[in-house]
C-alpha cells in the first residue's frame, strides 16, 4: 500500500491530499498489468475510470477522420495521470488511450472515487482544483500551439 500511496502523491490529480486520503484512494485503486497496443479506452465512449501510469508508456490519441489518428501526447512519467473525463459531465473520454509499451497502471473506478468525494468534500475540492489548474495549462499550451500555426499558415498565404 505504501508504494501506491507514493505513486499517488507523484500525480497532479491528488496532490495535496492528506495521508488519510491517500490510503483511502490507494484502497480503491487497482494495480493492471497492461501490454503495448492494448487499447484502455476510446475517445467518445464512457469514462468510468481514472489511470495513474506506473511503468511502461501510454499514447494519448484522437481519431481526425476514419481511420486516421493523430497522436497528441505519450506519456512515458510515473505518476501520469489521464482518463480524467471520468470526473466531469457528461463522463466521456475525449481522447483514446493505447499502451506504447508494456508496463502497468493504477485504475480508480469513477463510482468508487466519486463515493470517497462524497464522504470527503475537502478531498473533492482539492481534486477539482488540481484538475482545474491542469486543464488551464492544457489550455495556454493549446492556444500557444494555435498561435503558432496561425503565423505559419499567415506568412504562408502572404508569400
Amino acid at each position: 500500500m505504501i508504494e501506491v500511496v507514493m505513486l499517488l502523491q507523484s500525480c497532479y490529480l491528488f496532490k495535496g491530499l492528506s495521508e488519510q486520503q491517500l490510503r483511502c484512494t490507494s484502497e480503491i485503486s487497482k494495480e493492471m498489468q497492461i501490454k503495448k497496443g492494448q487499447w484502455l479506452f476510446h475517445e467518445g465512449k464512457p469514462a468510468d475510470q481514472i489511470f495513474c501510469l506506473k511503468q511502461g508508456a501510454v499514447e494519448l490519441i484522437t481519431e481526425i477522420d476514419d481511420g486516421f489518428e493523430l497522436p497528441i501526447k505519450i506519456l512515458r512519467s510515473k505518476g501520469s495521470c489521464f482518463g480524467i473525463a471520468s470526473l466531469v459531465a457528461p463522463y466521456l473520454y475525449s481522447l483514446s488511450a493505447r499502451c506504447a509499451e508494456d508496463g502497468s497502471v493504477l485504475a480508480i473506478k469513477q463510482a468508487d472515487l466519486e463515493r470517497l468525494i462524497s464522504q470527503d468534500h475537502e478531498m473533492g475540492c482539492i481534486l477539482m482544483s488540481n484538475m482545474s489548474r491542469d486543464l488551464l495549462e492544457r489550455l495556454k499550451e493549446a492556444r500557444q500551439e494555435l498561435k503558432i500555426h496561425f503565423k505559419t499558415l499567415f506568412k504562408f498565404a502572404r508569400t
